[in-house]
């Protein structure tokens, strides 16, 4: 069984068991977290529930694995001729879960 969530601004599909990286969320390292926002759940055997945006009883039930940053990304920018140039890095953090049960509902 599979499910596509939608969290941070972006969609992800996930299935049990699965270990994913999402944008950071306030919750503590071994907590459990229900996403509701479920877009779509599927059985894998063709069966699929699409949500008019969500699919009404749906829930994902994940466990905080950890917290972190992403790799740093570095910013150059540069404007030619005008002796301009400038430096700048971003590190992006992330709570990584594991996806324990999915619920279809309805």
């Amino acid at each position: 069984m599979y499910a596509v969530i939608k969290t941070g601004g972006k969609q992800y599909r996930v299935a049990e068991g699965e270990k994913i990286k999402i944008e950071q969320i306030a919750a503590d390292v071994g907590q459990e977290i229900t996403i509701d926002q479920v877009l779509a759940v599927g059985d894998g055997g063709g069966q699929i529930l699409i949500g008019e945006p969500l699919v009404s009883g749906a829930t994902v039930v994940a466990k905080v694995v950890s917290h972190g940053k992403h790799d740093k990304v570095r910013i150059f920018k540069m404007r030619r001729r005008k002796h301009y140039q400038k430096r700048q890095g971003h590190r992006q953090g992330y709570t990584e879960l594991e996806i324990g049960a999915i619920r279809a509902g309805n």
